[in-house]
């Protein structure tokens, strides 16, 4: 059986989770990171240098690095699905998680981790309102991206949409005062009738 180690409040976690669930794959899932600790062990480490999370075991086979977790995955039991059979499709799903992870997460980390995971009186504020615009800028090219599709590569849930999916939540959820950005409300009002979606990623932000 797939067995995952993360926690399920990681972004990077979730994206697997969501993937999997997608996929209508089986899985064990062992906390792991921050509170949980397992990820600074000798074993844990022995399979994943860098001590993050997640890492899988499919039968044997480790991976690690969330973005190549969900391609592999994608690749081997959703071909045509979430992971498209056409090879161009399937890269201009790839240039969004790649996007996301290089270009919007960045800046957004700085506002999640400042707004969720720092007391208020621990808060870089100043920090915190630079990297928002930063964010806010980023996700302004993603709204222009959606409009006229139903998903990041046009009318079908991919990979693609995973990384960019989770992030829409967050920032949505944070509840800041924010400009319009109609297009990607539209898309991850869609998203949210993914029943996977609903159980893996709109979660309360912690």
């Amino acid at each position: 059986m797939l067995t995952i180690w993360g926690r399920n409040n990681s972004i990077n976690v979730q994206k697997v989770l969501w993937c999997c669930a997608e996929l209508g794959l089986e899985f064990k899932r062992i906390d792991a990171g921050l509170q949980y600790g397992v990820n600074n062990t000798p074993e844990y480490l022995a399979n994943n240098p860098t001590g993050l999370v997640p890492t899988i075991d499919d039968d044997g086979y480790i991976l690690w690095e969330s973005n190549v977790i969900v391609r592999y995955l994608s690749s081997r039991h959703g071909l045509g699905t979430l992971c498209p059979a056409d090879l161009q499709a399937r890269f201009r799903a790839e240039i969004w998680m790649d996007w996301q992870q290089s270009f919007l997460w960045p800046s957004f980390r700085t506002v999640f981790q400042g707004l969720i995971r720092t007391p208020p009186e621990k808060r870089d504020n100043n920090a915190i309102a630079a990297a928002k615009g930063k964010a806010a800028s980023a996700l302004k090219i993603l709204d222009r991206h959606l409009a006229g599709r139903d998903y990041v590569e046009g009318k079908q849930l991919t990979f693609g949409d995973i990384p960019v999916g989770i992030a829409a939540y967050r920032w949505f959820a944070l509840g800041m005062p924010r400009e319009e950005l109609p297009n990607m409300v539209r898309w991850h009002d869609r998203l949210a009738e993914h029943p996977a979606f609903r159980q893996h990623i709109m979660l309360p932000l912690t």
